[in-house]
């Protein structure tokens, strides 16, 4: 079996780059929002496929249906790299909410979504082919052989992709605008000259950025105790109620402290005059005993963040802190001024 390596991970720019400031030119693909995942798989059945995550919890066990794909339609021994997402819908898009429910404990119930739920694995680089090891090979080669592999693959079946890609940075801002609507959220560019580097930020990132207007509703303290650790923000909605939306943190030791002095006389107290406090959102990825609890605010302060993409009625990643919004009364804070972003199948990204 292969050894799982770290994967190569990407670092954020503004704007599609130039390919020509880059030596050796850069391709780009889809940037897929999922669970990123290394397979290696040794050629002898679902016995010998193995799918590594970008942490150090192995995902094997949470997606039969993939590593029976694996088994069934892999060629040969190989390693790749590339994401797993679940779709939903019609037109079909992304859904990380569906994808998050995978990583479930009980094995009933991964058995069950992985009939309800199925996953699909999209990839995007080769790091081995039998014998072969491509990690030190420069991206262009091991993304013929990926292709090579593919057409290996009668049909290139689901639930198993090859990620598009392109040359052509006047047709990667065109995807970028285009595959949001699918649930995608934005382009990775590669250079073709570079090898595979494990942990190293050697990739570039294009996400969407946009701003909105938020409602401060609470706030949790820092893991140190000292200080707010995390900024809970809110949104009207059509019925006037108040909604989650998301968090922001990032912050230094120094404003952490400052932050609990300037939100003080905001926070909601009892008779007692005791700081009210609420019960937070779990997620499958919330560690077992973590205190989720947070210290009310009367929503009446506002703030503006910058955001990359909405999924369901919550920001999908946290949010970054941009600015204080005196002039701005925490009415307007509504999904109202939210990008509409226009719907795109997800099939027709990844045919």
């Amino acid at each position: 079996m292969y050894e799982i390596p770290a994967p190569m991970l990407a670092k954020a720019v503004p704007d599609i780059p130039d390919p020509a400031k880059t030596p050796g030119g850069l391709s780009f693909e889809p940037k897929w929002d999922g669970f990123r995942a290394l397979v290696a798989f040794d050629g002898t059945g679902p016995g010998g496929v193995v799918i590594g995550s970008r942490g150090a919890k192995p995902l094997t066990r949470y997606f039969p249906e993939l590593v029976a794909a694996f088994a069934d339609l892999l060629p040969e021994p190989c390693l790749l790299d590339g994401e797993i997402v679940v779709a939903h819908g019609e037109p079909a898009r992304l859904s990380w909410e569906a994808l998050s429910q995978r990583i479930h404990p009980a094995a009933s119930r991964v058995e069950l979504l992985s009939r309800t739920d199925p996953a699909q694995f999209v990839a995007f680089d080769l790091l081995a082919r039998g014998e072969r090891d491509l990690s030190g090979e420069p991206f262009a080669a091991r993304r013929a052989e990926l292709e090579r592999l593919f057409i290996d693959i009668p049909g290139i079946p689901h639930p198993i992709h090859l990620t598009r890609a392109t040359t052509d940075a006047d047709l990667a801002r065109r995807w970028l605008a285009q595959f949001e609507g699918a649930g995608l959220d934005g382009v990775v560019a590669k250079p073709l000259a570079q090898p595979y580097a494990p942990g190293k930020r050697t990739m570039l990132k294009i996400k969407h950025a946009r701003t909105a207007d938020v409602v401060a509703i609470g706030y949790r303290v820092h893991k140190s105790g000292a200080g707010v650790g995390s900024l809970l923000v809110g949104l009207y909605d059509e019925d006037g109620a108040l909604n989650q939306v998301g968090g922001v943190s990032a912050w230094s030791d120094v404003r952490r402290r400052e932050l609990v002095d300037e939100l003080a006389p905001l926070v909601e107290t009892d008779a007692s005059g005791a700081a009210v406090t609420g019960d937070g959102e779990r997620s499958r990825f919330t560690a077992a005993g973590k205190d989720t609890s947070f210290v009310k605010l009367r929503p009446e302060r506002v703030l503006e963040v910058r955001y990359d993409q909405l999924e369901g009625r919550r920001f999908r990643h946290t949010v970054q802190f941009e600015r204080w919004r005196p002039d701005r009364e925490p009415s307007s804070c509504t999904y109202d001024q939210l990008e509409k972003i226009a719907a795109y199948d997800l099939a027709d990204v990844l045919d």
